[in-house]
């Protein structure tokens, strides 16, 4: 099957982060992650983000191997991985920490990706981090040969700028931007990021999408969760998927990709989806996360 020339992906509203399934957080066993899949299918969470770096490279096979072993039909999933960062781990004889985006090395990356994760395809594949070194035709030219062999369906990016956006998307579409966005950093609203995705029809994904609220102890974070404890009432609703309810109702039409291991968290996270936040209590949120009155 040639799935170049499928449809646009469609994913899970809240998109499963696997960064900590393995040596980087949780170190779940193989039964473990298999459970856990399965339970993120059963929510209607059926999108894993991935990136060949987590775990030092070595997350990614873990995964595989729990894959194979859940018995989950691969076309009632999408799988999402990253390539491009040389990390210093993983038995890679790196010097220092940098960026990759040649064609060769792309196109080495999706297939080293894709015997680890025991997969044919990649639902999406996307370039990690933008680097001052890439050239937009040399990574044009890894992409369509990646589509063309069916490896890969569709094709974006991860933390990178408008114009750099605009710059590697000159030969090849981009449909995806992976930014960090929650209500503690937001700075991708007010810096055309999101008006940038918006009018591309170019979709976002939020990591770290519940910010620095439950991880740090502010004035900022404590005028939250003051507010989110009057709200957690009104809505009948945890503060973690309040937080999520606040992303998802921008216009953007934004994925949140949450990164929990835990099946309640999991749970609140998926519930989000049905609450529609009062438009002044959306902005009530933004005004206790800036601490300062919109004017």
């Amino acid at each position: 099957m040639n799935r170049s020339k499928t449809k646009r992906v469609k994913y899970s509203k809240i998109i499963a982060g696997t960064m900590t399934w393995g040596a980087w957080g949780k170190k779940l066993s193989t039964e473990a992650m298999a459970d856990l899949m399965h339970f993120c299918v059963e929510q209607g969470v059926s999108t894993f983000d991935h990136a060949d770096i987590y775990g030092g490279y070595t997350t990614e096979a873990e995964f595989g191997q729990a894959f194979a072993q859940s018995g989950l039909n691969r076309e009632a999933v999408q799988l999402i991985s990253k390539c491009g960062i040389q990390h210093l781990s993983g038995g890679r004889k790196n010097k220092i920490g940098h960026y990759r985006y040649d064609k060769d090395y792309i196109i080495w990356s999706v297939e080293t990706s894709l015997k680890n994760l025991q997969t044919e395809y990649l639902d999406v594949l996307l370039l990690h981090r933008p680097s001052p070194l890439m050239h937009p035709d040399e990574i044009s030219e890894a992409i369509e040969k990646l589509k063309q062999q069916g490896k890969i369906i569709s094709f974006g990016v991860s933390n990178f700028t408008p114009s750099q956006v605009d710059l590697i998307s000159k030969n090849v579409p981009v449909e995806v931007n992976q930014i960090e966005f929650s209500l503690t950093q937001y700075s991708a609203m007010f810096d055309g990021s999101l008006d940038h995705l918006l009018i591309k029809e170019i979709s976002p994904m939020a990591w770290s999408p519940l910010g620095n609220v439950f991880k740090e102890d502010t004035a900022q974070t404590r005028r939250i969760k003051i507010l989110l404890g009057e709200l957690s009432l009104k809505y009948n609703a945890t503060e973690d998927a309040l937080l999520l309810a606040w992303i998802l109702k921008h216009p953007a039409n934004i994925y949140p990709v949450v990164g929990t291991t835990t099946k309640s968290r999991l749970e609140d996270a998926v519930k989000a989806a049905a609450i529609d936040l009062e438009l002044e209590d959306w902005f009530l949120m933004l005004v206790a996360s800036q601490g300062h009155v919109m004017p």
